[in-house]
């Protein structure tokens, strides 16, 4: 069975887990550099590219930070999202906020901060115009073309199905509006697929919304700004998948390009990406510890870390390689269903995946899970979130979020039980010895 590699050695995971408890996830700085000069790389010919990382992908402003090193700016699509900008400090053109379903308030921050705006909805003029009183001279429309489209997958589906995006007639609609209401400059945003594992996705997308800007302009009379190809680009979670080529993908969206918007006279128009997956997806493991097997119908490996921590095999059915650390080179043999502690059937990171023998004690890690992995956390159960730990490209490593505790999880309650000293509670359980039941 074709293996996956850590991108940490067994001793350097043993010896963090001997200083982080499990589970906790752990970040490659330098794989995530390489995939920041691989992108700036790709897309160099175009004109005043820009990544917008997606922080919905990594909300860790350690990330985000590497990131901006390279000209990356942030794609946000909520208030708590604009806040985390805000505190490092990232405003203006380097925040685009793309949102659906907005609160009105959330347009009126993004629009303080001076960040470029993406409408989902015609409706949403209005709502910008009384949140600001007057539209910023560059505002983006979402598209959604309706039918199929080639590259669709079961995690964005048809996007036909899709709540995100106006239609074309709708789009042409709004953009005369907006015009007619002095915006000066239009941009385009789609995005129809999601974790494409093809070099087609991206030039095929642009190419559509390249013919979109060249009608839009003739016909509406406005200058196109930007065409923003959005997320989608993926990662080969599976070790048989053929890895996505960015190079490659940069060159056929400049053949596209080159082909409609040139030709066209729009050849200055700025290209810009959102991607999430792609540029943090892979450089992260959930390290997590067997705590217990069983053997009834199925095997199961009982591990220390769940849906909690890692929600996509739930959601999606997604797969994520496994490595049984120390066991690398001996035969999966054994096939598991690898279980979190949830009262939840659909808690397994795995399912039926042949793995070596392994035993009570095992460190396993999880590949990955940098983008959507521990953003997508929860708390059923009374199951905490783990902590972030970022492996500095000189072999160190630093907390970038610690793991949260009972005390953040009884944080927003209002009142407690009167006499309750939350915090001794606390204490208290976490020096009980183990095995030995609380006293009362």
């Amino acid at each position: 069975m074709a293996q996956k590699r850590p991108f940490a050695t067994n001793e350097q995971i043993e010896a963090l887990a001997r200083v982080y408890p499990t589970p906790f996830y752990l970040y490659d700085e330098a794989g995530i550099r390489r995939t920041a000069e691989a992108l700036t790389s790709a897309f160099s010919w175009a004109p005043s590219f820009r990544e917008y990382f997606a922080v919905k992908a990594t909300p860790n402003p350690a990330i985000i930070s590497i990131l901006a090193e390279y000209g990356c700016g942030v794609d946000c699509s909520s208030a708590c999202e604009l806040l985390m900008a805000e505190a490092l400090g990232i405003s203006g053109e380097q925040i685009m906020f793309c949102s659906n379903d907005t609160p009105a308030g959330e347009f009126a921050h993004a629009g303080r901060l001076g960040a470029t705006i993406i409408l989902d909805d015609e409706t949403h003029i209005d709502a910008l115009l009384a949140e600001q009183g007057a539209l910023p001279e560059r505002v983006g429309l979402r598209f959604n073309p309706g039918g199929d489209f080639d590259f669709a997958n079961g995690i964005f589906g048809r996007p036909e199905e899709a709540k995100f995006g106006l239609t074309e007639d709708q789009l042409l609609e709004a953009a005369t509006r907006l015009r007619e209401l002095g915006v000066e400059q239009i941009g385009l945003h789609a995005l129809l697929a999601s974790n494409t594992l093809t070099n087609e996705y991206y030039p095929a997308l642009a190419r559509r919304l390249f013919r979109l800007a060249v009608r839009l302009q003739a016909e509406c009379g406005i200058r196109i700004a930007f065409v923003d190809l959005s997320g989608g680009v993926g990662i080969d979670y599976r070790p048989e998948d053929e890895p996505n080529d960015i190079a490659a993908i940069g060159a056929g969206v400049r053949r596209a390009y080159e082909e409609v918007l040139v030709p066209a006279g729009l050849d200055d128009v700025a290209i810009f990406t959102e991607l999430g997956r792609f540029m943090t997806g892979p450089h992260a493991l959930l390290i997590t510890r067997v705590i217990h097997t069983k053997e009834t119908y199925r095997n199961y490996l009982g591990v220390d870390a769940c849906a909690s921590n890692l929600m996509r095999p739930m959601l999606y059915g997604a797969y994520h390689h496994i490595t049984v650390l120390g066991r690398e080179d001996e035969p999966a043999c054994v096939r598991y269903d690898v279980t979190g502690m949830l009262c939840e059937n659909s808690d397994k990171l795995a399912v039926d995946r042949l793995l070596p023998r392994a035993q009570v004690g095992d460190l396993l890690a999880i590949h990955d899970v940098g983008a959507h992995g521990h953003s997508m956390g929860y708390t059923y159960n009374g199951r905490l979130r783990s902590a972030e730990v970022l492996l500095d490209a000189d072999g160190s490593h630093r907390l970038i979020r610690r793991a949260e505790t009972p005390l953040d999880y009884f944080a927003t309650l209002d009142v407690l039980p009167i006499g309750s000293d939350l915090a001794a509670l606390v204490r208290r359980s976490e020096g009980e010895p183990k095995g030995k039941p609380a006293r009362p």
